[in-house]
């Protein structure tokens, strides 16, 4: 029997970045969008980059394991609100062919990332992070939070436009408005 080499976890994160922009832009030739797709597809979009927007808001790396804000209900609420994010746009499109490679996108990528980046952090914060994890779902979040700040104070603690700002959310910000911008470009052309 034939081994087949384990792929390391660091190429899953360099292609899940590489291959985001074709499977964009598949999306963008495959959509056809009308009025109603847009519109909820917006709103689902703006929900994704709400939560996304306030997880960066509440992680400061480096600096100490995040377990406040969005962190409370979910360990992954970035991936949890890039989700939200790639399923309005999905719904934007109007496409299912675009749904069901975006889907194959996420399912293939992100349960390895969200797995490589959980061992990174047990590594780092040790018995804190196991304790962490037994109390906050990996992805699909609580209905409760898990858990208080302390009394702890200090970035990450509450909502802080640095560590948004040290994390570059306003790129994703940016980017699905340009994203949306041209969807909306798209069903008009079409006619």
């Amino acid at each position: 029997m034939i081994n087949a080499p384990r792929v390391s976890s660091e190429i899953w994160v360099r292609w899940r970045v590489r291959l985001g922009y074709p499977v964009a832009l598949i999306s963008f030739v495959l959509a056809r969008p009308t009025p109603s797709s847009l519109t909820i597809g917006t709103a689902i979009a703006a929900l994704g980059l709400l939560v996304r927007g306030t997880a960066a808001g509440h992680l400061c790396k480096g600096e100490r394991l995040a377990i406040w804000g969005p962190y409370a209900y979910t360990r992954n609420p970035l991936y949890l609100g890039s989700t939200l994010l790639a399923a309005g746009f999905v719904v934007a499109t109007h496409s299912w062919s675009a749904t069901a490679i975006v889907l194959g996108y996420f399912a293939l990528f992100y349960p390895a990332v969200m797995r490589r980046e959980e061992q990174e952090l047990r590594r780092s914060y040790g018995a804190a992070f196991d304790d962490y994890a037994a109390r906050v779902p990996r992805f699909w979040p609580r209905l409760t939070r898990a858990g208080s700040s302390g009394g702890a104070t200090g970035p990450g603690v509450r909502f802080s436009w640095e560590c948004y700002s040290r994390n570059r959310e306003y790129e994703s910000l940016l980017g699905s408005l340009a994203g949306i911008a041209l969807l909306w470009l798209r069903m008009h052309w079409r006619g």
